[in-house]
C-alpha cells in the first residue's frame, strides 16, 4: 500500500529530474529555465495577488463548463443509449460535434454571440458535452435489466429506483466522463482565454508568450497543473474508488 502511494510521487520525481536535466543541457534559461529559477517568479505572482486573480478566473470557467457539459452530455446520453429512436436521430449530430475542431467552435461562439463570458464558457461546453454522450450512452445502454424488472416487481418509487438501480451502476460511467471531461475542459479553457478573454491562466500565457517570456508562461502553466493535480487525487480518483465500490462487493 505504501508503494502504491509513493509510486506518483517517485513518477514526478523523475519527470522533474529529466526537466532539470534538460535546462542544464540546453545551457539556456531563457529558453528553458531550471525549476529553481521559477521560485522568485512564483513568489513574485503571489504577493502581487496576480495568480490567485487569475487562477480564480480560470478555475471559474472551468467549473461552469463542467457542470453545464455534464449535465447537457448526462442527460443526452442516457436518452440515447435508452431509446434507439433518440440514437438514430442525434447520433450523426453526435459524430459531427465530435469531429469538429475545437477552435473552430471557439471562433464561431465569439464571431456570434462576442467577446464575452457567455460566449467562452458556451464554446467551452460545447467542445466537450458530445464525449460526456458518447460516455453516458455506453451506461444507458449497460443499464442492467433484470434490476429494472425486479425494481417494478417492488415497485419502487421513482425516486428510490433512480437512487439505488441506476445511480450505482451510472455511477462508474459519470466518474469517468468526469475524469476526461475535467482534463479536457481546462485545456479547451485556457484556449478560449488566448483567444478572447483578458483575465485567466491562458491570457497570461498569450500575454508572456508575447514577450518571449518562458519562464512565467511555464509559472502560470505549472501552477494550474498543481490544481488540477489535487482536485484529481482529492476528489474525481477518491470518488471513481467509491462509485466502483459496488462492482467488489
Amino acid at each position: 500500500m505504501q508503494d502504491s502511494r509513493l509510486t506518483p510521487v517517485l513518477s514526478i520525481a523523475g519527470l522533474l529530474s529529466l526537466w532539470i536535466v534538460a535546462a542544464l543541457l540546453t545551457d539556456d534559461a531563457q529558453i528553458l529555465p531550471p525549476p529553481w529559477d521559477l521560485v522568485p517568479r512564483f513568489g513574485q505572482e503571489l504577493a502581487s495577488g496576480e495568480l490567485q486573480h487569475n487562477l480564480g478566473a480560470t478555475l471559474i470557467r472551468v467549473a461552469w463548463a463542467f457542470v453545464l457539459a455534464m449535465t447537457l452530455g448526462t442527460l443526452t446520453g442516457l436518452a440515447m443509449g435508452r431509446s434507439e429512436r433518440v440514437n438514430q436521430w442525434l447520433d450523426p449530430w453526435l459524430v459531427v460535434f465530435l469531429n469538429l475542431p475545437a477552435l473552430v467552435l471557439i471562433v464561431l461562439c465569439y464571431l456570434w454571440i462576442g467577446l464575452t463570458e457567455a460566449a467562452a464558457i458556451t464554446a467551452v461546453t460545447l467542445n466537450k458535452v458530445p464525449n460526456v454522450a458518447t460516455i453516458l450512452r455506453e451506461g444507458g445502454r449497460a443499464l442492467d435489466p433484470d434490476l429494472d424488472a425486479m425494481a417494478k416487481v417492488y415497485r419502487l418509487s421513482s425516486w428510490v429506483r433512480a437512487r439505488h438501480v441506476i445511480a450505482p451502476q451510472l455511477a462508474p460511467f459519470i466518474a469517468a466522463a468526469s475524469r476526461s471531461g475535467l482534463s479536457l475542459i481546462w485545456k479547451i479553457v485556457l484556449v478560449v482565454e488566448f483567444l478572447g478573454r483578458s483575465s485567466g491562466v491562458g491570457f497570461q500565457i498569450h500575454l508572456y508568450f508575447q514577450l518571449f517570456d518562458v519562464a512565467m508562461v511555464l509559472v502560470y502553466a505549472l501552477s494550474f497543473i498543481c490544481v488540477m493535480l489535487l482536485i484529481e487525487w482529492l476528489i474525481l480518483q477518491p470518488w471513481e474508488r467509491h462509485a466502483r465500490r459496488w462492482r467488489r462487493a
